[in-house]
């Protein structure tokens, strides 16, 4: 289906130079080809459904019957299989029979209910579309489970015998479809369009612009809860064949597609990639071993489902005299010693301590007619203390292309005997090491986490604490 869905993509490539941006270091990613691939045929789109993956592949649907097109190109069928653990996967079958179909049902996605799937196929599914010569074209179309069977699928309102749509995904929270299409009016090749969900239906289709559109081709589209756009484009600058690239929604747009480093990418085509719930792992195609084959990725990077924010201590205080406030005709002055060096006068006195510790503040009244002191008239006892936890300062915002430093040296935990200070920029790099210099190369809105550890005990656990915050890196 990748094949054939590329077929009608007139590619002109221009001198467009993109940079090679790593979004993070590749030792940190790890790949292995999961076992449900076959040798001859070809596997991808890999969905997560329930306990196991939906993806699509042209492998033969029975051992007589072997579906092709008048091109010679296989076609593609949508199957399952369920997952066992973290390391195994059963074996795979038709995803539903309901679905099963001679023409191709390709890469597809499912609402956020489960409830629907959107999918990748033929338009023309009467007689002409058996007739030698005849130029189909790709559509969306969407079926309904109902209980345990899904309805005879419907056509998307924008599907057009005249061009290509496919590829489609539903955000997370319904509001958003994207997809892929060759309609006029785009960059070129294939453009990356979004529809939003209005009043129970979609809007027209919208081109995602030049800041993600190229002349070249643009196809694979999968939106992530935390505003990130993943898709493959074989675009000038990249390692080879279609690449995965990354770019996140801001108010302005998008930011400048960032490509993933390898092994994500390689030499071959890369595609298809989809990020899994757990935020260390995910699923894309590749053909880098001869046929396209499902990988999984699994990333080294920690970062923590949720963090603390971070407690600014607050050691200012007013101090007010009560009875004076009652008596403030009468002819005294009031001292206060702040018991760290400072003092003030006034009925009424602020004063910020630039450490914690106990403090014995005192109050000292002057009679003016007389000169009498009375002293320690008032006394407060203070114990500040600092609140323990990981802590570091950062600026809220930068430019993008400019290094920023950040640190951690103000990190209370006592008791605790600290063996790492590990950052996550939450733009796929990490850091170690108490103070550290970042450059942010997109603009966006980063979270920041600090996790902070202490050496493994007795038992082999580990003690961890996480405290972040939230960075805007500008355009310039």
């Amino acid at each position: 289906m990748r094949k054939q869905y590329n077929t009608y993509i007139a590619l002109i490539i221009f001198l467009l130079s993109l940079p090679v941006i790593q979004a993070q270091d590749s030792d940190m990613i790890k790949i292995r080809k999961l076992p449900f691939n076959t040798r001859q045929f070809n596997e991808m789109t890999p969905v997560l459904l329930e306990k196991g993956i939906v993806f699509c592949s042209d492998r033969r649907t029975s051992g007589v019957v072997n579906n092709k097109t008048f091109d010679d190109d296989r076609l593609y069928n949508i199957y399952y299989a369920p997952r066992k653990d973290s390391l195994d996967w059963g074996r795979s079958e038709i995803f539903s029979g309901d679905l099963k179909s001679l023409f191709n049902q390709g890469p597809f996605c499912f609402s956020p209910d489960g409830r629907q799937i959107y999918f990748t196929g033929d338009i023309e599914r009467g007689k002409r579309a058996f007739k030698k010569g005849f130029r189909n074209r790709s559509g969306i179309f969407i079926a309904e489970k109902r209980g345990r069977e899904w309805s005879e699928p419907s056509a998307f309102e924008y599907n057009d015998p005249l061009w290509n749509l496919g590829h489609p995904f539903i955000s997370s929270d319904g509001r958003y479809l994207f997809f892929s299409s060759d309609m006029p009016g785009g960059q070129g090749g294939s453009d990356l369009y979004i529809c939003e969900w209005e009043n129970g239906s979609w809007s027209e289709p919208s081109n995602l612009g030049p800041a993600i559109n190229s002349p070249a081709a643009e196809l694979y589209p999968f939106f992530s809860d935390a505003g990130e756009l993943f898709f493959s484009s074989d675009r000038v600058g990249g390692m080879g064949g279609l690449d995965i690239y990354s770019s996140r929604m801001n108010n302005k747009g998008w930011t400048e597609p960032v490509l993933m480093p390898e092994p994500l990418n390689s030499a071959a085509d890369d595609f298809s990639f989809f990020k899994g719930t757990d935020l260390g792992e995910g699923f894309f195609a590749s053909n880098r071993d001869k046929t396209d084959d499902i990988y999984m990725y699994s990333s080294l990077l920690k970062r923590k489902s949720t963090c603390s924010e971070m407690v600014y201590d607050n050691f200012c205080f007013e101090f007010i005299e009560a009875n004076a406030m009652r008596l403030d005709s009468m002819p005294f002055r009031y001292e206060w010693d702040f018991d760290d060096g400072n003092k003030a006068s006034g009925i009424r006195a602020e004063h910020c301590f630039e450490e914690p510790g106990t403090y014995l503040v005192k109050l000292n009244v002057v009679d003016m007619i007389t000169g009498e002191v009375q002293y320690n008239e008032v006394n407060h006892l203070l114990q500040l203390e600092k609140t323990e936890q990981a802590f570091f300062t950062a600026p809220d915002t930068c430019y993008a292309g400019e290094t920023i430093s950040l640190d951690a040296s103000e990190t209370y935990l006592p008791g605790w005997d600290i063996s790492e200070y590990y950052w996550n920029f939450d733009d796929g790099t990490a850091d170690t090491g108490m103070n550290v210099d970042k450059t942010y190369l997109s603009a966006g809105s980063y979270n920041i986490q600090l996790i902070v550890s202490a050496p493994p005990d007795e038992d082999g656990n580990v003690r961890e604490t996480c405290v972040s915050k939230d960075i805007v890196v500008r355009e310039r």
